[in-house]
């Protein structure tokens, strides 16, 4: 599946977010967002990245499209050219498991984007592409992730030591 400007896969909609897939285009904007402290914060424990590991990741997420479907989509408001976040499905750990990542720019937190966003990728990993249960870790201190994915009726499983302040695993299971 192919969507604007040549890329792989399918561009979702929200009431008020435009997903599309990670492009190569979208290479500056995602490094910019990427870079961002608040963004490096709980999603890198950190680290600043540079535009080699973007492009990996773009291409990487454009695989995962490819063959199965669940890969990474930039985030605009509505009639927007500016990136505002990411969304989406990637393997983490060892061995890799898919789980559902988000991330807003400033400008866009504490608007219930990250709700809005998940939500609908959630629907769109169980009804479209048939994942049997969404998985998602945030880092324990990540307040704002942990409440999103409450709200979408995630349930913990478990809390490791893993990373800087522990990380809590979360899984939504399909409707009976």
């Amino acid at each position: 599946m192919t969507g604007a400007g040549g890329s792989v896969g399918p561009e979702l909609r929200t009431r008020r977010v435009e997903l599309s897939p990670f492009a190569r285009e979208d290479a500056s904007a995602l490094l910019e967002l990427f870079r961002e402290p608040g963004m490096r914060r709980y999603l890198l424990d950190d680290a600043l990245v540079d535009r080699t590991w973007i492009e990996g990741e773009i291409e990487a997420s454009t695989l995962r499209f490819r063959e199965s479907g669940a890969g990474l989509w930039a985030l605009r408001f509505h009639g927007k050219p500016d990136i505002v976040g990411f969304a989406g499905f990637r393997p983490f750990f060892d061995p890799p498991r898919l789980q559902l990542l988000y991330g807003l720019a400033p400008g866009a937190r504490g608007h219930g984007v990250a709700t809005e966003v998940a939500g609908l990728l959630c629907r769109h990993g169980l009804d479209v592409l048939g994942l049997g249960t969404i998985e998602a870790a945030v880092d324990v201190p990540n307040r704002r992730s942990v409440a999103v994915l409450e709200r979408l009726g995630m349930t913990a499983e478990r809390t490791t030591d893993d990373g800087p302040a522990g990380t809590v695993f979360y899984r939504l299971e399909p409707a009976a």
